[in-house]
């Protein structure tokens, strides 16, 4: 469900999200970790590029808050992604809508956790952008509330598991694919980011917001482990 002013539910007084939020359920079932919140900071992921302004990850994790057991690769290699909890599970329309784009075909790549392996990562970050948004976003659909918008972007789906294609009505909570770790991705993770176009050169950022099953609004915030 989609809503643009917010006149039902509650708030949690920590994380209140502006009036003109986009109200999304979340694109998931289980615990996830927020990344990259937007309650944190403005732009979220350090930048306003792709209308990436109120953009926030979520990462899969376990009872213990962990995406993944710890092993020595964790600490000086590259980890496959199939150790991740998060790789392939389902990955939910947040709004009823419908499928105006989706991408799929790049790879899924190693999870990286390692400072050694981040590094070298880091450095590809500039080619990446200059690639365009697939090389950013990976694997990904969007789904248009309304005719013009707003469009809500899940970005990172695992290679070959998108289910919808475009002009296909979809309804909050049916599935669209699997959670990978393709794009600009270290682990596996969902994206989701809020634009008024899908014009990506020219889109601006539009601020969002999460219902759970019991009617709270808010923005989760930085580490905070979210069930859905």
């Amino acid at each position: 469900m989609v809503g643009l002013a917010m006149t039902e539910g509650s708030f949690k007084d920590s994380h209140g999200p502006p009036a003109d939020a986009v109200v999304l359920d979340f694109p998931f079932r289980g615990s996830w970790r927020v990344e990259n919140s937007p309650a944190r900071r403005v732009p979220s992921h350090g930048t306003y590029v792709f209308g990436t302004s109120h953009a926030i990850d979520f990462v899969a994790v376990d009872n213990s808050g962990r995406s993944a057991p710890r092993t020595w690769r964790s600490l000086v290699a590259p980890e496959p992604a199939e150790m991740f909890i998060g790789f392939g599970q389902p990955i939910l329309a947040p709004l009823s809508g419908t499928v105006v784009a989706v991408h799929d075909g790049e790879p899924d790549h190693e999870g990286r956790r390692s400072q050694l392996t981040l590094v070298p990562y880091m450095l590809g970050q500039a080619e990446r952008i200059r690639a365009g948004v697939a090389a950013i976003a990976g694997n990904h659909v969007v789904i248009a509330a309304g005719h013009n918008g707003p469009f809500v972007l899940l970005a990172h789906l695992r290679q070959g598991t998108v289910q919808v294609r475009p002009g296909q009505p979809v309804q909050a909570g049916d599935s669209v694919a699997q959670c990978g770790n393709s794009g600009n991705s270290t682990e596996p993770h969902v994206h989701v980011q809020v634009s008024d176009s899908i014009d990506w050169n020219r889109a601006r950022g539009v601020p969002l917001a999460f219902r759970d099953r019991g009617g709270t609004v808010w923005v989760p915030g930085e580490s905070e482990i979210v069930n859905a």
